[in-house]
C-alpha cells in the first residue's frame, strides 16, 4: 500500500509557474509508474503526465513543451513543474502511483489559473 500527498497548488496568473509536489510513502519499492492527472469541472479525470520506473516520461500533448515531470528519489517525491499556465490548466491535480497491487491516488491539490 501507498500514501500519496500532494503540495503546490493554488492561484496564478496567466503566464505565471508553479510546481506541485507529491510525497510518497509506504510499499514505495512496488511503484512501477508514478503520473500526474487533473479534473476540471464538469471533465473526466485527465492523464497530464507519467514517469515509469526506468522507462522515459510521457506528456499530455496540451502539456508538452509546458510542464517537466520529476522525481527525487532521496526525499520519495515526485513533482510537477508548471511553467506558462493557461486558464484551461485550471483543475485539481492529482497524484497517481501505479502498483501490482492497484492503483493509488493522492486526495488532490486545486490549481487555478486566472487574471
Amino acid at each position: 500500500q501507498v500514501h500519496l500527498v500532494e503540495s503546490g497548488g493554488g492561484l496564478v496568473q496567466p503566464g505565471g509557474s508553479l510546481r506541485l509536489s507529491c510525497a510518497a510513502s509506504g510499499s514505495i519499492f512496488s511503484i512501477y509508474l508514478m503520473a500526474w492527472y487533473r479534473q476540471a469541472p464538469g471533465k473526466q479525470r485527465e492523464l497530464v503526465a507519467a514517469m515509469p520506473r526506468g522507462g522515459n516520461t510521457n506528456y499530455a500533448d496540451s502539456v508538452k513543451g509546458r510542464f517537466t515531470i520529476s522525481r527525487d528519489s532521496a526525499k520519495n517525491t515526485m513533482y510537477l513543474q508548471m511553467n506558462s499556465l493557461k486558464p484551461e490548466d485550471t483543475a485539481v491535480y492529482y497524484c497517481n502511483a501505479n502498483l501490482d497491487s492497484g492503483f493509488y491516488w493522492g486526495q488532490g491539490t486545486q490549481v487555478t489559473v486566472s487574471s
